[in-house]
């Protein structure tokens, strides 16, 4: 969503600018795409940043979880709201009552 978000500020399709990591190819990126990696390893629970990095700056958005047990929560407050829902398709927006926003 965040790439999306950052596509359509500077109004290209995210598609044609995504840079992914895990897609096997190394090497630099083209100039004006929007970059996405991913790194796992250790005992790592969960670090996600979001990075808006320029030529002698960068702004950093970061989540640290210190513990699965957050997920598993997510997971289960998920399952009970989906058991009175009728049959469709529904993301967490739906779940978390954020379809305003």
């Amino acid at each position: 969503m965040l790439g999306e978000a950052a596509a359509a500020g500077r109004k290209i399709a995210l598609d044609e600018y995504s840079a992914r990591g895990r897609d096997g190819e190394t090497g630099a990126r083209r100039s004006g795409d929007i970059g996405f990696a991913s790194l796992r390893g250790g005992t790592v629970t969960g670090d996600h940043s979001v990075i808006f990095a320029g030529p002698m700056e960068r702004i950093e958005l970061t989540h640290r979880a210190e513990d699965r047990t957050m997920f598993a929560q997510g997971a289960i407050k998920a399952a009970l709201w989906a058991r009175s829902q009728k049959p469709g398709l529904y993301s967490m927006t739906d779940v978390l009552g954020l379809t305003d926003f």
